[in-house]
């Protein structure tokens, strides 16, 4: 007779201690790499080397052009009142997408002028458009 039954049976509980281990080394792993993904701004805005945004919702434009004029899609619009014009628009559509897109021989202050008053209309993301870099082929 036996009392405390078979000694050659097998266990069945998992063994969570080597998961544990991986799982630790994942997140450290994360940790490191994490700070290092982040990315800054590109300062070369006129030209950059990445694919067009594809966006099914409209959104809304905001141009600069060199002689500083500002327009609102296809409409010109006073720098003054633009971000009266802004909060109207974004009245009935507050997640509408805002780019803004500024000639490239626009001065830097004119420029930060513009994003303040769009970022003053209460817009939360203002996205900015660049032309892609044309690659040069040699035939």
């Amino acid at each position: 007779m036996m009392a405390g039954g078979e000694k050659d049976s097998l266990m069945s509980d998992i063994n969570v201690t080597p998961f544990v281990d991986v799982m630790l080394v994942l997140l450290i792993i994360f940790m490191a790499t994490a700070p290092m993904m982040v990315q800054g701004v590109n300062v070369d805005l006129p030209e950059a080397t990445v694919k067009p945004l594809s966006s099914e919702k409209e959104h809304l434009l905001i141009t600069l052009d060199k002689s500083g004029k500002v327009y609102i899609n296809d409409y010109n619009v006073a720098p003054q009142s633009l971000g009266k014009k802004i909060e109207k628009i974004l009245e009935g559509h507050p997640n509408q997408e805002v780019y803004l897109r500024a000639d490239k021989n626009v001065s830097y202050g004119a420029v930060v002028k513009i994003m303040s008053e769009i970022k003053g209309a209460g817009v939360e993301k203002l996205g900015m458009v660049t032309e892609p870099v044309e690659s040069k082929t040699d035939g």
